[in-house]
Formats: structure tokens, C-alpha cells, sequence
């Protein structure tokens, strides 16, 4: 025998109704076959909020009513021929009649018992099973329809629902023993109380149904089907990469049901775990899927975790206090509180010290439990000896679940430092004898954040997804946009990252796409994007709260600079070659370092000197290592070292000057470039990753400018000033070229001091040949006392700054 039930979803309309007669006159082909189904998709929802509007003496309920009585007269019109509808339609016609009445009643008490509600809300499967039946007998099968109000017997408490197996069980072998039919139609979800009042299973119920009867009955298989292919690793509606599970054990699909797997009705194993019947969940739209086993031993499930699952709308309750402590029975009394109030305790957690006490209920129940919870503790209240009750809400649970956890070390450790490194807080932690399952509770603004962070831990191939939000796509962020495209396929291959841009801004436009936005038309996308704000931006990351995010900031902008201890505080990295930040008043970059460390945020600013040189990570490295700087030398402008490299006393040297423009070698405005303010932002970085608390305006600056120019407010002002002085300028050349030497614009750090300014350079010195708009360092320190460790490279340019942003990136994904 076989019995099969089918949910909403796949009865929802006629076309779908056809979908499941095909897949059960397969069934039909192999034996018997008991059918279970569900009322159409939603019509149990009209039932009950019709019957809560007429408590209201909203009469709009008669329009819903109407609609749902239109809704199966078309199913049968489209379902059945013309010949063989009069006798349904007039039984569908009856029922709805009856509804009307009970609505009705409702409406002039102005009441709504649960009684009336249980009544009210069966009517759904009645009608769906009626229809169905006939559906099937005008397909010239035989088909039973059966009142399973006539077989189960329970009783409803509070929506706790209690079955009496006995009663029930020999109800239901009487009736299979006297009647013979290839094919039985049960309307799941619906019984009656010992008195014989039409009540229910709960919400989920027709998978009740089926297996009240698969245990009565002693099948070997109960079929479950439904609208996806199984039990999955996760909700695949909020976890796109998660896939069904081949395998489950009895006890991890309760685990799973229980903390929200929306695909089984918890009470649905309770019948049949005892005689170890197994369930298979198949898709209805999907048959030759495989599906989910559920059975004793999870077959061949080789993972430790089998699932990641949750529960939405949950509060904290707690009790704590001194009065707590060594005082026996305190906690009987708090679980009595909850047991007369009839709450359901979803997770407890209590500290070692007995100081606190903690569950989880849920939401639309805390007001309840504090209620009584303060009247039964009013006494301790009064005196002190405890705290009033706190409610915490939007919280959910997070759990994982699987057989395979207690063998396994360091699970719990990995569930919360993937947590930790995405800025989730744990409020409340728990986990049973069994270590079959280990629930967290967390904020419920996180939950998509955990649930996607969790299996990518767990579940896929090993790999790291990185969401980008990058402002600025000029030179650099361009360049650098254009390098995440071309190394996209290498990334996801050889390094295992994923790496998305989700936001782009600049001056003017800002666009987000969760899913990705298109490299290939991001220009495009963004000339049509809103109005930039550098808060509303923040706030958009903030809001779309993905695992593993980082600002890439591409601009020299202080207002931007002046947002990373946002970002940082929400647990986003930051990645930026904006100089301002670091190079900002000493508090304020010591408090973007203590933010990083605080709340799990990367922060790297290696771009900010030698673009896409190793300066800052090898100085990083010599100092965590141990060693101690004793100066730093340094040649760390590409724009300077093109400028005078390039500048002969023959062309003038504006125009040289508006050549590294056009290269990318200067800032936007090359005054910060020539002023030598980007040099000393530069030597006071590395005076900063050495370990000194230094100033800007403590660094000692050598200028080759007039002050005029460098009070000048445009370029135009300033070109001006570079043509009026060419003569100070063929002066530092002739005066260079006279002692065989080259002008090179150098920093150096030593004895906690710092300088910038043009110095010549003989042929002995290691900056002499220099060329291009490379850049140089020279780390002298007390393992590199005599030859100084050398860092030389391409120091400016938007390709090698891009790149060196790039690697910022890739970083991170590695960490």
C-alpha cells in the first residue's frame, strides 16, 4: 500500500491538480494507494482571517468568501466534464453554505471560539479532497473519498495537539479492513475531538494525517510531496546555494523541522519513529528528482553538519539576579510559570553562577511570560533579590544540525568565529547532550547574513564569496574594475574567491545590484543610478548586510576618508589608497586601527604608499617581527620622480608637469604632488606602521615652490605660477647637473624625526638611477644595519595603483 500526501503548493490550481493525477496514477500502477491532501494553496489563510474579520464585524469577509467559492466552482469547471459536475457542484455549493452560516455566527457574537476556528479553518482540505476525488472518477478511476474526521481522533489545547492512537488506530484498521478501493481521497489536516467535534492538527497537518495513517497502517514508505526537491542544507529561498540533502536521519528532520524546515510538519515523525517507517520527500513538479530520505540512520550522509536551519519571530525572556543563586527550586518555579501560561519554550540557556536564567519563546507570547512571570516573582522583585523580567525582541535562532557533530572537534568554534568575523552577535547559546544540534540566537536583521555565512562555511566547495562597494571609478577604480573582470575565472579557480562588486558610486551617481552588477555595462548602469550621498551609500551597505563586505574607497577625498569608522564599526572592511585618513590627526587614525581589531574589519591602506609596492606590508612584517627601525630613506613620489627625471632645462617644466597628468601619475590637483604635503603624508604613514605617535605638522618640509603658487586655487592659477618660476626651476637643474648629481624629492625617517624636500643625489646613492616614476625605500634597521632592505618599483599610475588595491582585496578573501 501506498500512501501519499500532497501540500498546497501542488494542488493550487487545476493545471497543478492534473500535474499530481499523473504523478499518482503511477503509483496506482505498483498497489493501492491512500492520497492525503491539502486545502488549494492559501484558502486555509482566507479561512481563518475571514473568520477573524467577521469577529471584527468586518463584512468584507463576504467578498473573500465569494472569491474562494468562485475559486473551486472554475476548478471543477476546468477539472470535470459538464455531464458529471451538477452532483459537486451542488456538494461544494452545501459547503460553502455552511461556512457562510458559521461566518455568520461569528458575525452577530462577535466572538470567535477556538472551536469555531478549528471548524472553520478544515473546511479547506474538505473541499480540496471533494473535488479531487471527482477529478479522479471522471478520469474513470475509482476513487474513495474518505472523512478522515471519521478516523483521527484528537484533542486541541492552546493549538497543542494531542492525538489518541488508540481510538484513532482502530478507526482507521476497521475502515481499511471493510472498505476496498484501488485509489482513497483523505482530506488531511482535519479530525475530531473525543466529543465528535470537527477540530484540527495544527497548521502543517495534512503531513500529520498521512503519517498518523502510514503508522496505523504499518507502511514501509510514506511519499511526501511537496514544491522543492527536499530537505535542503539550508532555506534555499534565503540561501541560494543550498541543495537537497539525499539522506536525513529521523532525528536530524526533527531537529530541522523543529527550528523552522518549513518542508516537514514537526509532530509528522512522532507516529513513526517507533516503527521506523520510512518518509520520502519528492517534488511534485519535479518527480524524477530523487528527493529527500528520511530514515533511521541517515544512509551514507557523510557530512558532520547535515543542515543549517532557523526560527523567525522569537523573544528573549530573562531573569537574573543575586537572589538566584543556591536558592533550590527557583528554576521549577520559573518553568511552572510558563507550563500554567501555556508557553512553549523554544531554546534554554543558563549560566553556571545560577545568576540568570534565559529562554527563548515565541514573539507574540513575551508579553504574556513577563507578565506572569513579574506577578509570580513580585516578592523578589520588590526586594531586590532579582531584576524585573527583560524581554529581548527581533531575535531569531540559528542552528546547526547533524548525527555526525558529536564526532567532530572544533565544530562550535568554526559556527562562531564565522559569525565574529561578520560583525553577528550571539545573544544566547545552547546545545544539547546529544551535540546533535547547536542553536545560537542572534539579532533577526542577521539572519539572511548568518545563514549564507554559515554554509559557505560548512557546505560549499571551499571557497569565499567578497561583496564589493566601491566609490570612485575614475582612473583607479576604472583600472581597477576592469582587473576584477579580466582575473574573474582565475580568482573562483586557483584561489577559491568570489568575488562581486554590489555598489558603485562616484561624484555624482550611486548604484547597488544584490546580485552582482554587470562589469560589462557598469558605466551605463551607474550614468542611470540615483543621487550620490556618501551616507545614503553607507547606509545601503549597512542595510544590505552581506557576509564578507568591503568599502574599496578609489577617491583622495576627506569627506570619504572621514566615513571608514562607519564601516569598520559595522564589521565592513575598509580598502583604500586615500592617504587622508591615515595621514589625519594621530586619535583619529589609532581609532580607525582599534575599530578594525574591535569589530573583526580589515583595514589596509597598503596603496597609500608605493601604489602597488609591498612598503607598508614589509615594514608591517619587520616590526611584528621584532626588529627596530633605525631610518627609513625614501624616494616616494612617481609624480616628482617623473618630473624630474623628464625635466632637462629644455622644455619648461609646467609642461612636463601636465605630462604626468596625463599619465595618472598626480592627484587631480598636482599642487598636493609638488607642495611635497603628499610626500610628508606618505613618510608620516610608515613613521605610524613603525610604531611612532607623529603629526603631520610635525614632519619638516623643504619647499622648491613659491608661496604664491602654493596659495593658488585652480590648476589655471597654479600652470600660471609653474611658467612665471621656470627660471627657479632651470636653476635646480643647472645647479644639480654642475655636481654630477640628479634632484630627487626624498623622505626620511630617523631618530623619531621626519623630513621632506628636494635633495641632490650623486652616483653612489641608490636613488641616482631611479627612473620613470618608480619609487624606492631603504629600510635601515638592526638586522638591515649596513645594507638596507630595498623595496624598488613602479610607484604611481592607476594600473599598479589598481593593482595594489587588488591585492588589498585578495587579502582578505585569503584571511
Amino acid at each position: 500500500m501506498n500512501i501519499l500526501k500532497f501540500g498546497g503548493s501542488s494542488v493550487a490550481t487545476p493545471e497543478r491538480i492534473k500535474l499530481v493525477a499523473a504523478c499518482i496514477q503511477k503509483h496506482l500502477k505498483d498497489d493501492t494507494t491512500i492520497t492525503v491532501f491539502s486545502a488549494f494553496g492559501g484558502v486555509t489563510d482566507d479561512l481563518i482571517l475571514m473568520a477573524l474579520m467577521a469577529s471584527r464585524e468586518d463584512l468584507s469577509y463576504k467578498e473573500i468568501l465569494q472569491k474562494n467559492e468562485t475559486r473551486h466552482l472554475e476548478a471543477i469547471k476546468e477539472l470535470i466534464p459538464v455531464n458529471a459536475q451538477s452532483g459537486i457542484l451542488s456538494r461544494i455549493k452545501t459547503e460553502f453554505n455552511r461556512l457562510e452560516t458559521l461566518y455568520e455566527g461569528v458575525y452577530l457574537l462577535n466572538e470567535l471560539s477556538n472551536r469555531t476556528r478549528n471548524m472553520v479553518a478544515g473546511f479547506g482540505e474538505i473541499l480540496s479532497s471533494l473535488i479531487i476525488a471527482e477529478y479522479f472518477k471522471s478520469l474513470g478511476i475509482a476513487a474513495l473519498s474518505v472523512d478522515s474526521r471519521e478516523l483521527i481522533v484528537c484533542k486541541n489545547t492552546n493549538d497543542k495537539i494531542q492525538v489518541n492512537y488508540p481510538k484513532t488506530n482502530k478507526n482507521i484498521e476497521s475502515f481499511f479492513a471493510d472498505n476496498r478501493s484501488k485509489l482513497y481521497v483523505v482530506p488531511g489536516f482535519i479530525a475530531k475531538n473525543d466529543e465528535g467535534v470537527p477540530s484540527t492538527l495544527g497548521r502543517g497537518g495534512s503531513d500529520f494525517t498521512a503519517a498518523i495513517l502510514a503508522a496505523a497502517l504499518n507502511v514501509p514508505r510514506l511519499y511526501i510531496y511537496t514544491d522543492v526537491n527536499g530537505m535542503y542544507t539550508a532555506n534555499p529561498r534565503i540561501v541560494p546555494q543550498a541543495y537537497p540533502l539525499k539522506n536525513v536521519s529521523y532525528e536530524e528532520a526533527m531537529e530541522l523541522s523543529h527550528f523552522g524546515a518549513k518542508v516537514i510538519y514537526p509532530p509528522t515523525l512522532q507516529p513513526l519513529l517507533e516503527k521506523q517507517i520510512e518518509i520520502l520527500v519528492k517534488n511534485t513538479f519535479s518527480p524524477e528528482e530523487e528527493g529527500t530520505l528520511i530514515s533511521k540512520s541517515g544512509k551514507h550522509n557523510f557530512r558532520w553538519v547535515t543542515g543549517i536551519t532557523h526560527i523567525d519571530n522569537i523573544s528573549l525572556v530573562n531573569i537574573e539576579g543575586s537572589g538566584m543563586i543556591g536558592i533550590p527550586g527557583f528554576s521549577k518555579r520559573f518553568f511552572e510559570v510558563m507550563h500554567q501560561e501555556n508557553i512553549n519554550v523554544v531554546l534554554i540557556t543558563q549560566a553556571s553562577s545560577e545568576h540568570s536564567i534565559c529562554i527563548a519563546v515565541k514573539d507574540d507570547e513575551a508579553p504574556a511570560a513577563k507578565l506572569a512571570l513579574d506577578e509570580a516573582f513580585e516578592a523578589e522583585i520588590r526586594n531586590k533579590r532579582i531584576n524585573p523580567i527583560q524581554i529581548e525582541d527581533d531575535v531569531a535562532i540559528i542552528a546547526l544540525v547533524g548525527d555526525r557533530m558529536k564526532s567532530h572537534h572544533g565544530l562550535s568554534g568554526k559556527l562562531f568565529s564565522a559569525l565574529g568575523n561578520n560583525n553577528i552577535n550571539i545573544r544566547a547559546i545552547a546545545q544539547g547532550s546529544s551535540e546533535r544540534n547547536i542553536s545560537a540566537v542572534i539579532a533577526k536583521k542577521d539572519v539572511t547574513k548568518a545563514l549564507n555565512t554559515l554554509h559557505e562555511t560548512f557546505f560549499e566547495v571551499p571557497s569565499k564569496e567578497l561583496n564589493l562597494f566601491i566609490t570612485g571609478v575614475g582612473n583607479v577604480g576604472g583600472k581597477l574594475i576592469e582587473q576584477l573582470k579580466r582575473q574573474e575565472i582565475y580568482l573562483l579557480e586557483k584561489l577559491r574567491l568570489k568575488v562581486r562588486i554590489l555598489g558603485l558610486s562616484n561624484s555624482r551617481k550611486m548604484i547597488f545590484d544584490e546580485n552582482g552588477i554587470d562589469l560589462e555595462n557598469w558605466k551605463n548602469l551607474l550614468e542611470q543610478g540615483e543621487e550620490t550621498s556618501q551616507d545614503a551609500f553607507f547606509e545601503k551597505v549597512k542595510e544590505l548586510n552581506f557576509r564578507n563586505s568591503i568599502f574599496v574607497d578609489n577617491t583622495a577625498s576627506p569627506v570619504i576618508a572621514s566615513t571608514y569608522k562607519n564601516y569598520l564599526a559595522n564589521s565592513i572592511s575598509v580598502v583604500t589608497c586615500n592617504k587622508i585618513a591615515c595621514a589625519d590627526d594621530f586619535s583619529n587614525y589609532e581609532k580607525l586601527i582599534d575599530l578594525s581589531r574591535e569589530y573583526g574589519a580589515t583595514f589596509l591602506y597598503e596603496t597609500n604608499v608605493g601604489a602597488g609596492l609591498p612598503i607598508i606590508d614589509t615594514l608591517k612584517n619587520l616590526v611584528d617581527s621584532g626588529d627596530r627601525i633605525q631610518k627609513i630613506q625614501a624616494v616616494l613620489s612617481g609624480s616628482l620622480n617623473f618630473v624630474f627625471n623628464n625635466y632637462k632645462g629644455e622644455e619648461p617644466f609646467y609642461k612636463i608637469v601636465e605630462e604626468a597628468m596625463k599619465e595618472g601619475y598626480t592627484e587631480p590637483d598636482p599642487k598636493i604632488d609638488l607642495s611635497g604635503i603628499d610626500v610628508a603624508r606618505k613618510i608620516l604613514i610608515l613613521s605610524r606602521v613603525s610604531g611612532l605617535e607623529m603629526e603631520l605638522d610635525e614632519i619638516e618640509k623643504d619647499n622648491f615652490l613659491s608661496e604664491e603658487s602654493l596659495n593658488t586655487k585652480t590648476n589655471e592659477e597654479f600652470f600660471d605660477f609653474l611658467e612665471k618660476d621656470e627660471y627657479q626651476f632651470r636653476e635646480l637643474y643647472q645647479s644639480a647637473a654642475q655636481n654630477k648629481a640628479q634632484l630627487k624629492y626624498v623622505a626620511q625617517l630617523e631618530n623619531g624625526k621626519a623630513k621632506v624636500g628636494l635633495q641632490q643625489v650623486g652616483p653612489e646613492h641608490p636613488f641616482y638611477n631611479l627612473n620613470g616614476s618608480d619609487n624606492i625605500v631603504l629600510f635601515f634597521t638592526d638586522r638591515y644595519s649596513v645594507q638596507p632592505l630595498i623595496v624598488k618599483g613602479a610607484g604611481a599610475g592607476a594600473d599598479v595603483t589598481a593593482s595594489g588595491i587588488f591585492a588589498d582585496i585578495i587579502r582578505i578573501g585569503k584571511k
